[in-house]
């Protein structure tokens, strides 16, 4: 593919400064069973190539889902004609040697076990079996079991000399149940939504512990069933791993995107209450407070060598100590705010242009194991698995429901809790942090949903955490 593109690149004939192809080629197959019965086996396929040209300072694109010179070539005269048409509105100048320096690289997902180890029949069969371990009684009035696969390949180069190969193997999959006692509904899941999602093969789906995982969350929904509502107060609030995952994402990683900063997505997915002049400045939390942008942990969800503008990916502190270091900014958006950014230009697919995007948004371990951070608490709330999240379009004022609690008296977790809740503002809530937990504590989740941009694009994102205590904050019951 690489010797096809190059070849292309050559042989295209228009007046640009720079042009630039990634193709993108990915097969995905979804497997979801409802009470044990199959609701989808489907297996999708796309490949197609995003051509970039620039002239005079601006940049145009054009896709196509054919790979051959004559519609890379068409492709590549349309993307010329976008970019001369729209060069005396450009924003900022776009420059090559700045936005899209000369890379050369690989990457590879790891994985023990290659996607295709079991077969169509063999998958099914775990997720049946998934259905049944979950119905432990007869209030268990609905399980779900489902497995996504998905194997993708990118190929990037310029007329500059880029050569970019990267193979992604991802797997997300998800189970729960719903538990009714008359009036009273409780969903229980491993981990929330989709959180279970990862880069690497069908060892994460076949985990020795899988069987003894399953037949908890369907005990724990039934346990939901008779528990105690969740106190309305303001308390310590310890959350877990699968909580901050959403936690970071809404709070963190969505305020911190500079083209949403700089107005570009507030028709659509909003604006932020961080500004231009807030980096190397702002106290966004507590000093124990430190968040990273890394592309770089194995098995991630969004790990990756390089963005899809052939960028480097790196390890760097979004937030050091509490304070604002830079942003979630390609090149592009770098150049056009003057803030230090990251290498986070992505597309969900060939069809869509790389915007600023999360990856691997990350929260460091302190030194505090659970039962240190526990010991020290006379009351309190402890929260796991995001079920509900509601935030304003400046990422500013929130308002986040999970499927289990319990309480914590005099240094211990006690009763479960159902319903629990909490809600704050982003300043507030992270100037709250008390304890972080080692890594001991920490753990890792994504999700392969993160929508954003016009048109749309649904995208991977990675987040690890510890275990974390947040002081004076709101909790609240979701009532009967």
């Amino acid at each position: 593919m690489l010797s096809h593109i190059n070849y292309v690149i050559a042989s295209i004939n228009i007046p640009v400064e720079w042009l630039g192809i990634r193709v993108v080629k990915e097969t995905q197959i979804h497997r979801h069973f409802r009470d044990a019965m199959p609701q989808v086996n489907g297996k999708n396929i796309t490949l197609g190539a995003m051509i970039e040209v620039a002239i005079d300072g601006c940049i145009g694109y054009a896709a196509t889902n054919y790979i051959d010179i004559q519609n890379l070539q068409f492709a590549a005269e349309k993307a010329y004609k976008q970019a001369f048409s729209a060069k005396k509105w450009w924003i900022y100048p776009f420059q090559v040697d700045r936005e899209r320096p000369k890379v050369v690289g690989e990457y590879f997902s790891p994985f023990v076990e290659s996607l295709d180890t079991l077969n169509a029949g063999e998958i099914n069969d775990i997720l049946v079996r998934i259905c049944k371990t979950l119905k432990v009684s007869e209030q268990i009035v609905q399980t779900t079991a489902e497995a996504v696969t998905t194997e993708r390949e990118t190929w990037f180069v310029s007329s500059n000399g880029s050569e970019v190969y990267q193979k992604f193997l991802f797997l997300s999959t998800y189970y729960g149940v719903t538990a009714q006692d008359g009036i009273n509904i409780q969903q229980r899941t491993n981990n929330g939504w989709q959180a279970n999602s990862y880069q690497g093969g069908l060892e994460l789906f076949r985990q020795n512990n899988l069987w003894e995982k399953v037949e908890t969350i369907g005990k724990q929904a039934l346990e939901l069933l008779s528990a105690q509502e969740c106190p309305t107060t303001s308390t310590n609030l310890v959350l877990a791993p699968d909580q901050m995952m959403l936690q970071i994402h809404e709070s963190v990683g969505h305020p911190l995107e500079i083209d949403r900063i700089l107005g570009d997505e507030r028709n659509y997915a909003g604006g932020s209450f961080v500004n231009k002049d807030d980096f190397g400045k702002l106290e966004y939390g507590s000093p124990l407070m430190n968040i990273t942008f890394d592309p770089t942990i194995s098995g991630e969800m969004a790990s990756y060598n390089f963005d899809d503008t052939g960028a480097t990916a790196k390890r760097e502190y979004l937030i050091k100590e509490g304070v604002l270091q830079r942003g979630l900014g390609s090149l592009e958006s770098q150049a056009r705010s003057g803030i230090d950014g990251v290498a986070c230009a992505r597309a969900c697919s060939w069809n869509r242009p790389a915007i600023d995007r999360m990856a691997n948004i990350n929260l460091e371990p302190g030194t505090a194991s659970l039962e240190e951070m526990l010991s020290g608490i006379e009351y309190g709330v402890y929260m796991e698995s995001n079920r509900s999240w509601s935030i304003d379009d400046r990422r500013y004022k929130f308002q986040f429901g999970c499927e289990y609690g319990k309480l914590i008296e005099n240094g211990k977790l006690t009763k479960t809790l159902r319903n629990p809740n909490y809600r704050a503002t982003t300043p507030d809530f992270w100037h709250s942090l008390t304890k972080v937990g080692d890594r001991s504590t920490w753990e890792i989740y994504g999700t392969p949903f993160c929508g954003k941009g016009e048109p749309n694009q649904a995208i991977s994102v990675g987040h690890g955490s510890p275990i974390c205590l947040f002081s004076n904050v709101e909790v609240f019951g979701g009532g009967k």
